[in-house]
């Protein structure tokens, strides 16, 4: 399995995050022996505070971050995310700086580092204006950032350093444009 666990997030991380993510708007919390079981098979140990906000609070919430439907529980997927083959959360997530590929000349749409990029390595936590996915990296040095993934790149948001998920979440709760 990839990882260890990380120490559990302190009591006020997690009551920003209940009180960020309204009651009436949250999916169950999945509980840990469920965060346990799908750790186990894929073969990768989630980042905290992610790891406890799924098991504790809510497995995703259509109120949230992530324009696009809000945020998205555990292994699944926007209606938009391109099929580029199976997700693999627990293998190594391929790039180690932003990559705004469509920018790079000579980069076939058919590289499979791309696939990788949007297969390896990371959970999907939601949709942005449509073909644009936020991610949580599960692997790597960057694992625990968010990281936003397109057709054209990918790159740490909102740059180096990027956030990670509590960040991310603050960012959204109080208004501030994702890009100010």
């Amino acid at each position: 399995m990839t990882e260890t666990r990380e120490q559990r997030p302190t009591e006020a991380t997690l009551d920003f995050l209940r009180a960020a993510f309204p009651p009436e708007w949250r999916e169950p919390a999945l509980g840990h022996e469920a965060v346990a079981a799908w750790e186990q098979e894929n073969r990768v140990v989630l980042p905290e505070p992610y790891r406890t906000f799924i098991a504790e609070v809510a497995n995703g919430s259509s109120l949230g971050p992530a324009g696009d439907g809000g945020l998205q529980p555990l292994g699944w997927l926007p209606d938009t995310w391109p099929y580029l083959g199976p997700r693999q959360p627990g293998e190594p997530f391929p790039l180690e700086a932003a990559w705004p590929w469509e920018d790079e000349e000579g980069v076939d749409p058919e590289d499979p580092r791309i696939n990788a990029a949007f297969n390896k390595g990371s959970i999907v936590l939601g949709a942005e204006d449509g073909p644009s996915f936020w991610l949580l990296l599960t692997t790597g040095p960057h694992r625990g950032e968010v990281w936003m993934i397109a057709e054209v790149g990918a790159s740490p948001v909102p740059g180096e350093p990027a956030w990670g998920f509590t960040e991310w979440v603050q960012r959204w709760h109080t208004g501030d444009d994702w890009w100010d």
